[in-house]
């Protein structure tokens, strides 16, 4: 059984057929199925993936922080963050992935100081006006056709489209992830997610981690909340679910083994626990998933 704390799988860039490009690659999905071999498996990228998600209502985490996919909003991640997927949607979405030895490539290396690489602010989420839709389609129209045409000024094109790109999403990102002097609050809501991370089959209480954090119950809950939008109680409900999906989906535990390695009492309350938060009972959850795998 994969456990987080353990070590993750890390996936590289594959090149595919398009030019046989191991730093640079482009993925379109017009409606497609995703792959599930790594649905709600925790796993790491070695590698930069910016994704412009035309439909969203998929979700999935980055860093133990989930996000619920929006139609037309950009989002990105950098190398060896933590990913999870949780959904299984049709996608309509175009993702940009390239290596840090893309971004040393001469013509790119000014890229690698943009803030929406080097992140700052921990965000991976931009949401886009009408306007920056159009711009960030129509960029995505030039890096396909210069993708699709390898030849000796193909690496210097998408280079110079990408600077364009980047430096375009990255005044974007200045905009929305604003400095107001709360970095202490963030760095407090990534300690906790952290220690939820760790702790969460064992500790299910806000009280429980404000005490790891020796910090009083209602500073955390007042803090996380105003970092996330949501109480830090549901953080703490939504990291069990989370392992409860993968259990429940990975392995052919017993709903009782499932409840015991949560920290649950019994898989009455286990049961009712999921229902309440999924509107699904785990015995449903369970058939719905390997049903629509199979199918797939």
């Amino acid at each position: 059984m994969l456990n987080y704390n353990q070590q993750l799988p890390v996936y590289s860039l594959k090149p595919d057929e398009v030019g046989n490009n191991r730093h640079f690659r482009m993925y379109n999905f017009n409606g497609t199925l995703p792959d599930h071999e790594d649905f709600l498996i925790p796993h790491r990228k070695d590698h930069y993936l910016l994704v412009f998600m035309r439909r969203g209502g998929s979700s999935l985490w980055i860093d133990m922080t989930p996000y619920s996919l929006k139609d037309n909003t950009f989002y990105f991640t950098g190398p060896n963050q933590i990913i999870v997927k949780d959904g299984f949607q049709e996608l309509w979405s175009t993702g940009i992935a390239f290596t840090s030895e893309f971004l040393s490539l001469q013509g790119n290396t000014a890229l690698s100081l943009l803030p929406l690489i080097q992140n700052p602010q921990n965000g991976h989420e931009l949401l886009l006006t009408e306007a920056d839709v159009l711009f960030v389609e129509d960029m995505i129209a030039k890096l396909n056709v210069e993708y699709q045409s390898p030849g000796e000024w193909q690496q210097s094109m998408l280079g110079a489209y990408m600077t364009v790109l980047i430096t375009y999403l990255s005044r974007l990102y200045v905009e929305q992830f604003k400095d107001n002097g709360v970095a202490v609050d963030r760095l407090l809501l990534k300690s906790f997610q952290l220690k939820l991370n760790e702790r969460f089959r064992e500790l299910r209480e806000v009280s429980e981690y404000a005490s790891l954090l020796n910090i009083s119950a209602g500073h955390l809950s007042e803090v996380v909340k105003s970092q996330s939008g949501k109480p830090a109680i549901k953080h703490i409900h939504e990291r069990q679910v989370l392992e409860a999906r993968r259990l429940l989906f990975h392995t052919n535990n017993s709903l009782k083994e499932i409840a015991f390695d949560l920290g649950f009492s019994d898989a009455s309350y286990f049961n009712r626990f999921f229902k309440r938060e999924c509107n699904i009972t785990p015995v449903e959850y369970r058939t719905a998933t390997r049903k629509m795998y199979h199918d797939y």
